[in-house]
């Protein structure tokens, strides 16, 4: 027989399973539009929802893939949340390296996994915020970027730069861009039941 206790904990525990699917049920999507000025493209642009005060998130158990194919990191942009593990994979023929001098600028946060055949796979976690500039020393054309950012709500901007942040729960954030060649930007939102269209600007 339950104790009260029990009882109380359980009930409290049904309370908060409530609260999270209603939350769940009323999160909306983030839309939006990005327009460049003096860049080439208003492609692969990152945006994401900035950090959430009192709100943590935790590294997902399934791993994304940064592939190196055709000389080319793919994708050139891969926005991931803080915590999360990208696994490396060689797909060409030649051997290829990954290395990145810097992350937001920390000399400590540099790191090089050294070089590999085609068909294996190297795999890092990414807990430092901030963009980490890829790079091959075996192909100094290669270049590519992994994004960390504090919250999963994040989308990359197609080549019309339109953008989609999935499942954003109701509140009110801070919007954050970070692209190759433009400068940051951000932008206040505020999220309901439905989804939000939002447009962005980013400069030279």
């Amino acid at each position: 027989m339950m104790s009260k206790i029990g009882k109380m904990a359980a009930l409290a525990g049904a309370v908060c399973t409530s609260i999270g699917l209603a939350d769940a049920a009323h999160a909306a999507d983030i839309k939006g539009h990005v327009t460049v000025q003096g860049l080439r493209s208003p492609e692969n642009i990152a945006v994401y929802v900035g950090a959430i005060p009192g709100k943590d998130f935790p590294a997902p158990a399934q791993h994304v893939v940064m592939d190196q194919k055709g000389l080319k990191f793919v994708p050139h942009i891969l926005v991931v949340l803080k915590g999360t593990t990208v696994d490396f994979l060689n797909s060409d023929s030649t051997g290829h390296n990954v290395y990145w001098p810097a992350v937001s600028g920390n000399k400590k946060l540099a790191h090089n996994l050294g070089t590999w055949p085609q068909g294996q796979v190297k795999a890092f976690q990414f807990n430092d915020l901030g963009a980490a500039p890829l790079l091959c020393n075996v192909h100094p054309e290669m270049s590519g970027y992994v994004i960390v950012s504090p919250t999963p709500y994040f989308g990359v901007s197609d080549k019309e730069g339109n953008f989609d942040l999935k499942n954003v729960p109701p509140g009110h954030y801070t919007l954050i861009t970070w692209s190759e060649e433009g400068k940051p930007t951000s932008q206040a939102v505020d999220v309901a039941a439905e989804a939000v269209t939002v447009a962005l600007t980013v400069k030279k």
